[in-house]
């Protein structure tokens, strides 16, 4: 059993998956990861791991019939005692909490993951003055990637995304240009709204807004797009992440009638 298959029993039986998108690219790529530990039974079989590329925060899993049996915790002792010092809790869920705790971690960061079903069309978007919106072309794509490296610049994950990263999503077989939505102000690339669908569920993949046009409604038009989009498309269920101490993004979401589903949520020592 491989990482992604034994992520792939973790996900059914959490509901949540114990990898995030960044690691799963990675894994499928066969990049070379900084940290990785296995937890093997007699035969071979991978049972538990520990993964991390580059400068990211380690993710855990333990396949759900080894669970309870310490082995979470052993590894766990094993990456701390290597220097190890950050550790995503994707679901944040209640084992995921006793384990950090028993261990003496702290909240550092929190994700939180909100929903939006949808009870009928919603609202039509209202544009700010001088803005288009129209769809994705080829030719946007550096443009895009020059943008979201803007707004997302102190941003640890979604900041770095580079060239390569944003080709490599758009090979994805859930990606269609017709659902990544582009604001131009006078020729020039002032945001996107990358939405997603996948296994029947919407999500607010990107919302990207350049911090020089910030402040005037585009962020909110940009998401009320990509909501009529998804509506249009049959969707009935959205989700979006949004970090959970950015007070404008909570804002503009709750007013378009998201509500708190989950959170993923960031331990460290």
């Amino acid at each position: 059993m491989s990482l992604i298959d034994l992520a792939d029993r973790a996900t059914r039986a959490d509901g949540v998956a114990p990898f995030n998108e960044a690691s799963l690219f990675a894994l499928r790529d066969g990049a070379r990861a900084r940290v990785i530990v296995h937890q093997s039974a007699p035969d071979g079989t991978i049972v538990a791991a520990a993964y991390a590329v580059g400068d990211a925060p380690v993710e855990i899993v333990v396949d759900p019939d080894r669970r309870r049996a310490g082995i979470g915790r052993r590894i766990l002792d094993e990456l701390l005692a290597d220097g190890e010092e950050h550790f995503w809790a994707h679901g944040d869920l209640p084992a995921a909490q006793a384990l950090a705790a028993s261990a003496g971690l702290t909240v550092e960061r929190t994700l939180l993951v909100l929903r939006l079903t949808f009870d009928g069309p919603p609202e039509p978007e209202r544009v700010p003055d001088g803005v288009v919106l129209r769809t994705y072309a080829p030719d946007d794509a550096d443009r895009v990637v020059a943008v979201n490296a803007r707004a997302f610049a102190h941003h640890p994950e979604q900041g770095a995304m580079d060239r390569a990263d944003l080709d490599r999503r758009m090979a994805s077989e859930w990606f269609d240009p017709a659902g990544l939505f582009i604001a131009e102000r006078d020729g020039e690339v002032v945001g996107f709204h990358w939405t997603k669908i996948e296994d029947g569920i919407g999500e607010v993949y990107v919302v990207g807004i350049d911090p020089d046009a910030q402040g005037g409604g585009l962020g909110t038009a940009l998401t009320a797009r990509g909501l009529r989009h998804l509506h249009e498309r049959g969707v009935a269920v959205v989700d979006l992440y949004v970090e959970g101490d950015n007070a404008p993004a909570l804002k503009v979401y709750r007013n378009l009638g998201f509500t708190e589903h989950a959170k993923d949520t960031l331990y460290q020592r």
